[in-house]
């Protein structure tokens, strides 16, 4: 009951001086604003991450040839032409717990049907290629393991490139034209979006492995039978760093490597890599809400200010509640809720604000975010926090006020 009477006298005073109570608020309102906006941002970012890597394949490791030296200079990753074909079904065949193993060759080819035409990256590969992305058809049908083997002349086509080339008509059985080669359409592939660098993962198409290398993307050097990149896919309950341990030494025997050479291959953990683009974010999103808490600081300084100047302005109401029987914590307790007040005007304001910014931020800046009930209930409790934590020593310096100095008359 004494709580619900210090509420309603803590608002009464605060009415008593409008303008004052709300320039008090504005630095905890743009304090808890900026630190909804900022998590939620932060939010956000970690669940595209997130989402990328889904659209890549959940518990896929990617393994790339290594680099090649040329005159005592390193080059970049994949110019060493190591991986083979047979790596891919060796990887299948002798590594328990990996689902598919699909070996990949790319380039950019060129589209034509009728008046309609476009370039497009172009993926030659094997029937594992959908298994390995986790990449369900939306039409038609995958390739037959005799289409891989003899390298027939049919492709499976990106959401992007059916729409571009057949203008929603139905592409499957429809021949079209890959370079200089007549191409017939078996499959379209379900979307998957866009990476966050803005690449169109459905800007695609998918031939078996012979017929692109033998027709359309030529020879790799070294090689006949080489190939960009080995997709290995393996059980979703299976720990990848296992999957690593077996693989390493499979592919070190069949390479032929020595002991005190390195490895002619790199294999990225697409889980391990999630992880650690999630913790950057984590840990950036931590720094940018630390830096907006700032402001929640700022504005608990400006309540104690201005608590301070009320305490001087109401030294006679305090003397008279003194002498009609209030108790110094009774004082206490009652300038005490009046900053606790303020505060948490002020958090509920600045929730109203940031989830306000956080929509702006997501429909009309186009920027990606997830707001969810914790980073608001975490700012309101920080600025309640910093309401007593600034309040109190007004609160206490009101308490001590003599009840006789306090009545004199000058």
């Amino acid at each position: 009951m004494k709580l619900i009477l210090n509420i309603r006298e803590a608002l009464r005073a605060l009415r008593a001086n409008k303008l004052r109570s709300v320039l008090t608020t504005l630095g905890i309102v743009f304090g808890v604003a900026s630190v909804v906006v900022m998590v939620a941002l932060g939010a956000g970012t970690q669940q595209r991450i997130k989402e990328e890597i889904e659209q890549l394949g959940t518990n896929t490791l990617m393994i790339h040839p290594g680099s090649l030296n040329a005159g005592g200079t390193r080059m970049g990753a994949g110019t060493r032409p190591t991986l083979t074909e047979e790596d891919a079904r060796a990887i299948a065949a002798e590594i328990q717990d990996v689902v598919a193993a699909a070996p990949v060759i790319r380039g950019r080819v060129h589209l034509v049907l009728a008046n309609q035409n476009g370039s497009t990256t172009l993926n030659g590969t094997t029937d594992a290629f959908l298994a390995a992305r986790e990449w369900p058809l939306a039409a038609g049908r995958s390739f037959l393991p005799e289409e891989v083997e003899m390298g027939r002349k049919v492709a499976i086509l990106g959401r992007t490139v059916a729409e571009q080339l057949f203008r929603g008509e139905d592409p499957i059985d429809r021949m079209i034209r890959v370079n200089h080669l007549a191409v017939q359409v078996i499959g379209v592939l379900e979307p998957k979006g866009q990476t966050m660098d803005g690449s169109d993962l459905d800007d695609t198409l998918v031939m078996p492995l012979v017929a692109a290398r033998n027709h359309l993307l030529g020879r790799a050097a070294g090689s006949a039978r080489s190939v960009n990149t080995i997709i290995v896919k393996a059980q979703d309950d299976i720990n990848l760093d296992w999957i690593i341990e077996d693989l390493r030494p499979l592919l070190r025997q069949r390479h032929r490597l020595t002991p005190d050479q390195d490895d002619d291959f790199r294999i990225q953990n697409m889980a391990e890599y999630l992880r650690m683009q999630q913790a950057a974010s984590s840990a950036l999103t931590a720094l940018l809400a630390a830096v907006a808490s700032i402001s929640l600081l700022v504005g608990g300084i400006g309540i104690m200010n201005i608590m301070l100047v009320s305490v001087t302005e109401r030294t006679r109401e305090i003397g008279i509640r003194a002498a009609v029987g209030a108790s110094p914590r009774d004082i206490l307790s009652q300038f005490l809720t009046e900053a606790v007040s303020l505060s948490m005007i002020g958090a509920i304001l600045g929730a109203a604000v940031g989830i306000t910014g956080t929509f702006v931020a997501e429909e009309i800046l186009m920027m990606r975010t997830s707001l969810s009930v914790e980073p608001l209930i975490l700012a309101t409790a920080f600025a309640a926090l910093v309401g007593v934590a600034f309040g109190f020593y007004p609160a206490w310096k009101a308490a001590r006020v003599p009840p006789l100095e306090a009545l004199r008359v000058d």
